[in-house]
């Protein structure tokens, strides 16, 4: 540990840049993000760690909350070890604890939403990180490594049998919206349809489309897909893109989409689509089958490959502190 150092990433250093050109890049470290976090009240930082000889070996964006004498630290999507630094990862994140100077009752939370190593998941385990994992961190992944053919006969017929129904309609037009104001407006759509499901269905989500939409727009880690009839949009889809992942990170559509079985056609587009660019896995989003049925329905007609998603992890001074969380958290 004695032999790196941890230096803030200056303002100068352009962030985005230095995340994409890692293999393991995605939404939850980008700038963006951390930007999004700290206008919701975070405490956002940026260090990189590095050997003696000045090689960068991980990078870590980190968020933190005070609450009276409690600290929380929370790194999402990282630490991202570099080539080189997967081989140093025990000593990575040994000195990335060290840095943030821990008090007994601070919580240092680190998820990686599906972008973990191996390296990185030994290194927490040798350091005494706690796995959290609750009945709602699981998803449905759609293999792409097969020919599309092969994953549309994978449908569950009721599903095939939508879908070509979908198809059939001329007045759908499905759109990837690449430019900043073309997203911009994409996303405007999508915050009042979300609104509206919200309002509906009754269920809460930590998401603020008011201090998100300008951010989205612009961070070229998410992928917009707009979906219209007659030149009004019914369905708007923020995919989350990586090297490797595509994940549906929110999808909002209203009455009109659902009844022209658009959701599915505007799915097996983003699944297409995700292909051409190379990702080997679709990440559906998420499950949970026993509070939200008729979500979980839908994307098991498509896949039934679930999978856990990566636990959160935990880890305090105090084995208390830790484990009381960690007891909280699995209860979700």
């Amino acid at each position: 540990m004695k032999s790196l150092t941890i230096t803030e990433a200056p303002q100068s250093l352009d962030w985005h840049e230095a995340i994409r050109r890692t293999e393991n890049a995605n939404v939850y470290a980008s700038e963006k993000w951390g930007e999004y976090k700290r206008r919701l009240g975070w405490l956002v930082k940026r260090v990189i760690i590095s050997d003696q000889s000045g090689r960068e070996l991980g990078l870590v964006q980190y968020q933190i909350r005070k609450r009276g004498p409690f600290r929380f630290i929370l790194a999402q999507g990282c630490p991202i070890l570099t080539n080189r630094g997967a081989f140093q990862a025990k000593e990575v994140f040994e000195a990335f604890v060290a840095h943030l100077n821990l008090g007994r009752l601070d919580l240092l939370g680190i998820r990686y939403h599906q972008f973990e190593t191996g390296e990185a998941k030994l290194a927490l385990l040798a350091h005494g990180f706690r796995p959290v994992i609750s009945a709602k961190d699981h998803t449905l992944e759609v293999d792409l490594l097969q020919d599309m053919e092969s994953i549309r006969l994978a449908f569950d017929g009721r599903w095939r049998n939508a879908l070509v129904k979908a198809e059939r309609h001329n007045n759908i037009l499905i759109n990837f919206a690449h430019s900043p104001s073309d997203r911009s407006q994409a996303f405007d759509a999508f915050s009042k349809m979300y609104t509206t499901l919200k309002e509906k269905k009754g269920f809460q989500n930590s998401l603020n489309t008011q201090i998100y939409g300008d951010l989205a727009a612009h961070d070229t880690c998410l992928e917009f897909q707009e979906v219209r009839e007659k030149g009004e949009p019914i369905l708007v889809r923020i995919a989350h893109k990586s090297r490797h992942r595509w994940t549906d990170f929110f999808v909002a559509s209203n009455e009109r989409a659902r009844e022209l079985e658009v959701p599915r056609l505007a799915l097996w587009r983003a699944l297409e689509k995700a292909k051409q660019e190379g990702a080997s896995i679709y990440d559906l989003g998420g499950i949970d089958p026993a509070n939200n049925r008729g979500v979980y329905v839908f994307k098991a007609g498509v896949t039934r490959s679930v999978a856990q998603a990566t636990p959160l992890w935990l880890y305090s001074r105090s084995s208390i502190v830790r484990d009381a969380a960690a007891s909280i958290l699995g209860r979700r």
